[in-house]
This record gives structure tokens, C-alpha cells and sequence, in this order.
């Protein structure tokens, strides 16, 4: 035990005194907590530019139109009569979608047909259709059944039961909320990686060959790093930004040190094949995007390709988002993850040994 806290606190001491390391695994964490969800504060896209083409200019498109100026999610960019210069305008980029107002709207309404306004939609960005879709069907529906109740004494026409989009999990429906949770466990996996990776690099270039002590002491200071990390975006990162946490506390509080323990483990054995620190910098380049591509974040896993599903699924990395965004987000109850935590635990154990006798070796190739 004596020689174990010599070593572990070794760890930390080597930390310390080499920049690099300390930026990576430590300070990174910090700069990440900020610097990410900052980008995202506004949640999601407000004051989107559209065209309102009115053809009938009466005062039901006068009231549609009123109501649409009050929405928060789009902006009235000009009010034409003619669809070709709207056209023209999403063309090139002066708007991003076309509020169509035919000539025979009145009409419709008042006899109760189906049919009516027509939204043209630019699909080059879908974060900001969507926002101009929900902002221009909230107040249509709002101007029309309006207009409607006038005339329920003399029409048959009943406005269609409203449907309300409510979600579970990411309630204010905003893109940081739906990110950074995701990606929260990745920047720990990469810190780690590349923090411990230089470390154990720097430290085999003087012929270190650890014994069971002193690798399992720096196993207990990299996981005790890489935990406090964990509940700290986890923990306070999240409450700062009113990012939905806290579902299941208690199988988060079981499922850090066992994602931890396994990327440390993937990490040893990989750091074994490098010949200088600066290799861990080559990997981290040309693996980053494709861990979260494979995670099934950014693309659900069912659109992918079968090979691709199964390359994702083998991933710590996958494994660990998922579970994590199941416990801080969706609060699944803990049987729900155990297959992971077994899966990450089981490979963590394996890759440990392995490591372990990568690095004692004489001659690693």
C-alpha cells in the first residue's frame, strides 16, 4: 500500500510538471465545460427570413400575416403578390421559406374545404426549416380558427383537433440540449486518451517497464481524473445550462468509473504502440469525428449501414454516450444499461490485462 500512494501520487506529480499532460486531462475539461455550450446558448434559430406571398389580400390574410409578425421563430422579409419574385428571393438566399396565401383562401375557410396557405420550405439548412415550420403552423392555425368561429353558426367547417409537440427529454427542443450531453462523455474519452497516451509515451522513451503496482497506481489516478471530470460535466456543467440531468443519479454514479476504467484500458494498450507522445496527437485527428459519426448521435444507427452499426456498437465510446444520455437524460432505470456496463466493464477488465503486459514487456513493437 505504501509503494502504491508513492506511486499514485507520483501520477499526479508527473501531471503537474509537464504542461501539456496537465492542459489535456485537467484544464481541457474546464475550457470544454464553457467554450461548448456557449456556442449553443441560444438554443435554437430565431428570426428566420421569410416571404408572404398574398393573393387575396383580404382579411384573413391580413390576420395570418399579423399573426405570423408575432412569432419569434421567423421574420417577415417582404409581403409580395407575386410567387415568382418570392421564389427568386429564397434563390438567393434573401429568405428561407415562402408563406403562400392563394386567392381563394376566404373561401375555403368559410365552406370548410381541405386545402388552403402553402409553405415552401429551403432545405439547405433543416435546423432552420423546422424552426419556420413550427413558427408559421402555430400561427395559421391560431389566425384560422379565429376566422373560423365567426362563421361556426352558417358552416359546417371544425378546425382539426391540434396536435402539441411536448418532448420527454429535451424540453425547450434546443440543439445545445441535445448535443453537448452527447458529446460530454466523448471530450472525457479524448482527454483521457490523449493526456494518459502522452504520458505513458514520455514515460517509455526512458525504458519504464512498470510493475503491477505502479501500473495499477496510475490506473487509479487516471480514474479518479477522469471521474471527478465526468461528474463535473455531468454534475454542474449541465445544471449551468439547464441541460436536462439528474434522471438516474444513482446508475450514473455506477456507470462513470466503469466507462472510465475501460477507455483507460483502450488507452494503455494503444499508448504501448507509440514511440513518442506526440503519436497520441496523430490519432486524436483522424478518429475524432468518426467516434461520434459511430456513436449514432448526429445519425441514427438504423440509417446506417449494417457493418457501420456493428463497428459503432464495439466502441467504448458508443457505448459510454448512449448509456449516458439513458441515465442523465431519459432517467431509464438501471437494468435497462446493465448490458452496456457489462459489455464496458467486461472489455475494460481485457484490455487492462493486455495493457499491462504490453507495457512490461522488454521489447514492445
Amino acid at each position: 500500500m505504501k509503494d502504491f500512494l508513492r506511486f499514485y501520487f507520483k501520477t499526479f506529480k508527473d501531471i503537474a510538471g509537464n504542461a501539456s499532460i496537465f492542459t489535456t486531462l485537467v484544464l481541457s475539461v474546464f475550457f470544454y465545460s464553457f467554450f461548448y455550450p456557449t456556442a449553443y446558448k441560444a438554443e435554437h434559430a430565431e428570426s428566420l427570413p421569410i416571404v408572404i406571398v398574398d393573393e387575396e389580400q383580404s382579411m384573413i390574410t391580413s390576420t395570418i400575416i399579423g399573426e405570423v409578425s408575432k412569432s419569434p421563430n421567423v421574420k417577415i422579409k417582404a409581403v409580395t403578390g407575386n410567387f415568382a419574385e418570392a421564389e427568386m428571393m429564397v434563390k438567393t438566399q434573401q429568405a428561407d421559406g415562402i408563406l403562400l396565401l392563394p386567392e381563394n383562401l376566404s373561401n375555403s375557410i368559410h365552406r370548410g374545404e381541405v386545402g388552403g396557405v402553402g409553405l415552401y420550405l429551403s432545405a439547405a439548412y433543416f435546423l432552420r426549416t423546422k424552426q419556420i415550420g413550427l413558427g408559421l403552423a402555430t400561427s395559421i392555425e391560431y389566425a384560422i380558427a379565429e376566422r373560423a368561429q365567426k362563421f361556426g353558426d352558417i358552416s359546417h367547417f371544425s378546425p382539426a383537433l391540434s396536435i402539441h409537440q411536448i418532448p420527454l427529454f429535451n424540453t425547450m427542443s434546443g440543439y445545445g440540449s441535445y448535443i453537448f450531453p452527447a458529446i460530454a462523455p466523448l471530450i472525457i474519452y479524448q482527454t483521457i486518451f490523449l493526456g494518459l497516451s502522452m504520458l505513458i509515451a514520455g514515460y517509455r522513451l526512458q525504458n519504464w517497464r512498470p510493475s503491477k503496482t505502479e501500473f495499477f497506481a496510475i490506473f487509479s489516478a487516471i480514474l479518479t481524473i477522469g471521474c471527478l471530470g465526468c461528474f463535473y460535466l455531468f454534475g454542474f456543467t449541465f445544471w449551468f445550462y439547464d441541460y436536462p440531468h439528474g434522471g438516474n443519479f444513482f446508475g450514473m454514479v455506477i456507470g462513470v468509473p466503469i466507462f472510465i476504467s475501460c477507455v483507460i484500458g483502450l488507452t494503455m494498450v494503444i499508448a504501448s504502440f507509440f514511440d513518442m507522445p506526440e503519436r497520441a496527437g496523430h490519432v486524436i485527428v483522424f478518429t475524432s469525428i468518426p467516434l461520434f459519426l459511430l456513436s449514432g448521435t448526429a445519425w441514427p444507427h438504423a440509417a446506417m449501414p449494417e457493418w457501420m452499426q456493428w463497428l459503432g456498437n464495439i466502441l467504448p465510446s458508443t457505448q459510454g454516450i448512449q448509456m449516458f444520455i439513458q441515465l442523465n437524460q431519459m432517467g431509464v432505470p438501471l437494468n435497462i444499461v446493465i448490458p452496456k456496463m457489462i459489455y464496458l466493464a467486461t472489455l475494460g477488465a481485457v484490455l487492462l490485462v493486455w495493457g499491462y503486459f504490453r507495457l512490461s514487456q522488454r521489447d514492445q513493437k
